[in-house]
């Protein structure tokens, strides 16, 4: 097999074995430019994003995107009604992946997948978060009863009833306890708005 060829296989391993790469993670395994363009025109490959590679045949669904939106903002945490969908939550299918950046990081401009962007405090990209391994890319996402008590603060953007129903589900699917979400409340200043809800879903529990 000659060096093109050799760069071919190489490329193919590396997306089948990770999911996703982009150019500069080809470039640093010895992978040319001229190397993807023909996988590109063989459609063996495709470009979701500027800069970000796939198999043709990776299957576009809500986790594949996450992997997609951790790949283009790495220092990103996917939130809110994305973090609900992925912890199986809500009904919902945002249209968007909602992910949280810091408050003076640069505002990623990306046609693909389409996102929406809130900002927190360097704490709240880290208390309540946990990574997950999906399609073999380290994606953060906030925990269960994070993500509920973030969805209360930002229910001007997304809905109080789609805050309820997280909060409703996770509950009753004893996905966290009324303790977790005082905690994570309490630091978020947030418990005020959803004291009312929480008492009288726990008292409907018992």
């Amino acid at each position: 097999m000659d060096a093109r060829g050799a760069q071919r296989g190489r490329a193919l391993e590396l997306l089948k074995a990770r999911g996703m790469l982009r150019l500069k993670d080809f470039v640093a395994a010895g992978i040319g430019p001229e190397t993807l363009a023909r996988l590109l025109r063989e459609d063996m490959v495709i470009r979701p994003a500027r800069g970000l590679y796939q198999l043709l045949d990776s299957q576009a669904e809500a986790s594949h995107m996450l992997a997609e939106a951790a790949v283009l903002v790495p220092k990103g945490v996917i939130c809110l009604t994305s973090a609900l969908q992925f912890h199986d939550l809500t009904l919902q299918m945002p249209s968007s992946i909602w992910m949280a950046i810091a408050r003076t990081a640069w505002r990623p401009r990306i046609a693909y997948p389409p996102m929406k962007f809130v900002r927190f405090g360097e704490a709240a990209l880290v208390d309540g978060v946990t990574r997950h391994r999906i399609e073999g890319i380290d994606v953060a996402i906030t925990d269960p009863a994070r993500t509920v008590v973030d969805c209360f603060r930002f229910r001007g953007k997304i809905g109080l009833d789609v805050a309820m129903e997280g909060l409703r589900e996770g509950l009753r699917r004893r996905r966290f306890t009324a303790d977790e979400i005082w905690r994570f409340a309490g630091k978020a200043r947030a418990w005020s708005v959803m004291r009312p809800y929480v008492e009288a879903m726990v008292a409907d529990a018992t």
